[in-house]
C-alpha cells in the first residue's frame, strides 16, 4: 500500500475550493484546506505536505509570496498555482522561480486537475528518491534463499515476516557485519511503507556536533555554515522507514530528543521553533549490549524500552555454517559480475576452509575474501586464492607460512610439497589441498614448468 499524499489546498473562493476538494478527495488524497496565504504559511510551518495547490490571488499573502516564504524557510513542497486567464503570464513567470506548474480557472474538466496532480506527485517522488540515493548506495537485496541461508536464520525469517506488516519499532542486534541493514531493508520491503523512502544513518559515522542536524535538519543561520535550511533524515524518510545503525553510539544529549520523537512523533529542526510531524517507522540496530549500556548509564533506560518493542538478533556467521555454501556461491556470482571475471565455482577444499574459518568480521569479511579470490583465481577458486588466515584452518592440506610476499610463499609451499612427495604432482596437490589441475596452473604461473 502506497503512502497517501497530503495536499494543502489554499483558495479564498469557498465554492471553487469545495469543487477542488471533492475532486481530490475522490482520488484518495489527504486534504487540508485554508482560505488565505498567512494561514497556509502557518500550516506549512507546523506540518509537512507533498503538494500545495494555491490560488495566485489571495488576501494577505498571495500564492507566489506564499511559495517564496515557504522556499526561503525550507518547507516548500511542489507548488501548483491556480490562476485566472488574465494572470497566466504571472503564473508562467512564477514557474521560472521554481513553481511546479499552474492551472487556469474556472476548471473546465476535472480530469485536467487529476492528471496534473498525479504527474507532479510522481516527479516529486522520483526526485526525492534520487536525493536519498545520492546520500547512500542502496544496492539490491539478495534473494531470500541467500539472506536466510542456514537453520539459524529461519527464526529470523519468521520474525521479519511477523513484524514487517506492522508499524512496530524494531531493534536488530548482532555482531558487526552480520547483515543488520539487510534485515532492516527486508522489513521495509515487506511493509506497507515499501513505496516510500528507506533512509539509513550510521550514528557512529557522524561527528557528535553534526549528528543532531543530520537527524532533525536545520534552519538557515542555525550555526556557522548553515547558509540555507536543510532537511534531516526524519524529513527525508517521511512516510517510509528510518534505519539508525549503531544506535548505541547516540550521545546522551541526543537520546532525550530522540525519545521525544518516539513518544510524541514530532521534532524541531536545529535552530527552529516549529514542530514537524515524524511520519516514519524506526528500525534501530546495535552491536553493543544495550542492557549493559543502560546499567553503566551510557544509554537511557526509557529509550531502551521504547526501542526494544520487537527485538531481532542476527546470529554470527560462524553460527550458521550450514548456510555458507549458498552464501559463498551467491557472493562468487556477484563478484564475478562486478569484476568482469569468469568464475566456474569454488573447489571443495577451498569451500571446506571457508566453512571452518571463524569469520570474526562475519559476512562483510567473507564478501571481501571472495572478491579477492575471484580476482586471483584462474577460472575456479582454490585454496591458494584464499588469504593465509582462511586457508590454514582447513584440516587437510595445511599450508605452512614462510617469509616473503604472498607469491613467494605460495611458490615455496609448492616446491616443498613436490620435494616431500618425490616430485609426484598428484600427491603434492593432495598435500596442498588443491586439485592437480590447479597445481598445474600454479607451476606454469611461477615458471616451474614450461608453458
Amino acid at each position: 500500500m502506497s503512502k497517501t499524499a497530503r495536499i494543502l489546498l489554499v483558495e479564498d473562493d469557498a465554492t471553487f475550493r469545495s469543487l477542488l476538494a471533492a475532486i481530490l478527495d475522490d482520488e484518495g488524497y489527504e486534504l487540508v484546506e485554508r482560505e488565505d496565504g498567512k494561514a497556509a504559511l502557518k500550516t506549512l510551518q507546523r506540518q509537512s505536505f507533498d503538494l500545495v495547490l494555491s490560488d495566485l490571488r489571495l488576501p494577505g499573502l498571495n500564492g507566489l509570496e506564499l511559495f517564496r516564504r515557504a522556499q526561503a524557510e525550507g518547507i516548500a513542497p511542489p507548488f501548483v498555482l491556480l490562476t485566472a486567464f488574465g494572470t497566466v503570464e504571472e503564473a508562467v513567470a512564477a514557474m521560472k522561480e521554481g513553481v511546479a506548474d499552474f492551472l487556469t480557472k474556472p476548471l473546465k474538466d476535472p480530469a485536467t486537475l487529476r492528471l496534473l496532480v498525479r504527474r507532479i506527485l510522481a516527479v516529486s517522488m522520483q526526485e526525492r528518491s534520487l536525493q536519498v540515493l545520492q546520500e547512500r548506495d542502496t544496492a539490491g537485496l539478495p534473494p531470500d534463499e541467500v539472506l536466510f541461508a542456514g537453520q539459524a536464520m529461519q527464526q529470523v525469517r519468521t520474525l521479519i515476516a511477523d513484524v514487517a506488516p506492522t508499524q512496530a519499532t524494531v531493534l536488530i542486534s548482532g555482531e558487526s557485519g552480520t547483515g543488520k541493514e539487510l534485515a532492516a531493508r527486508m522489513i521495509h520491503r515487506a511493509s506497507p511503507r515499501r513505496d516510500a523512502p528507506f533512509v539509513a544513518l550510521n550514528c557512529a559515522a557522524i561527528p557528535e556536533t553534526l549528528l543532531e542536524s543530520e537527524l532533525f535538519g536545520h534552519e538557515k543561520g542555525a550555526f556557522t555554515g548553515a547558509t540555507q535550511a536543510r532537511q534531516g533524515k526524519f524529513e527525508l524518510a517521511s512516510g517510509g522507514t528510518l534505519f539508525l545503525d549503531e544506535i548505541g553510539e547516540l550521545p546522551l544529549a541526543l537520546q532525550s530528543k530522540f525519545l521525544r520523537v518516539l513518544q510524541e512523533r514530532v521534532f524541531e529542526r536545529v535552530g527552529g521553533n516549529r514542530e514537524l510531524r515524524a511520519d516514519v517507522r524506526i528500525i534501530a540496530a546495535t552491536n553493543r549490549d544495550l542492557e549493559e549500556e543502560v546499567r553503566v548509564r551510557r544509554f537511557r533506560e526509557d529509550l531502551y524500552y521504547r526501542l526494544h518493542v520487537f527485538p531481532i538478533h542476527l546470529p554470527a556467521l560462524r553460527d550458521r555454517r550450514d548456510g555458507l555454501p549458498v552464501l559463498v556461491r551467491y557472493l562468487l556470482r556477484r563478484a564475478a559480475i562486478q569484476t568482469g571475471r569468469e568464475v566456474q565455482d569454488i573447489e571443495p577444499q577451498a569451500l571446506a576452509a571457508v566453512a571452518e574459518y571463524g569469520w570474526p568480521g562475519n559476512i562483510r569479511e567473507l564478501q571481501n575474501v571472495i572478491e579477492r579470490a575471484v580476482i586471483l583465481c584462474k577460472g575456479q577458486v582454490t585454496l591458494l586464492d584464499l588469504p593465509d588466515g582462511v586457508r590454514q584452518v582447513t584440516a587437510s592440506g595445511v599450508i605452512p607460512k614462510s617469509n616473503g610476499g604472498l607469491r613467494d610463499r605460495e611458490r615455496n609451499d609448492i616446491l616443498d610439497a613436490l620435494a616431500t612427495c618425490g616430485n609426484n604432482r598428484r600427491l603434492a596437490a593432495e598435500k596442498l589441498g588443491i586439485s592437480k589441475r590447479t597445481l598445474q596452473y600454479r607451476l606454469k604461473e611461477y615458471g616451474l614448468i614450461e608453458s
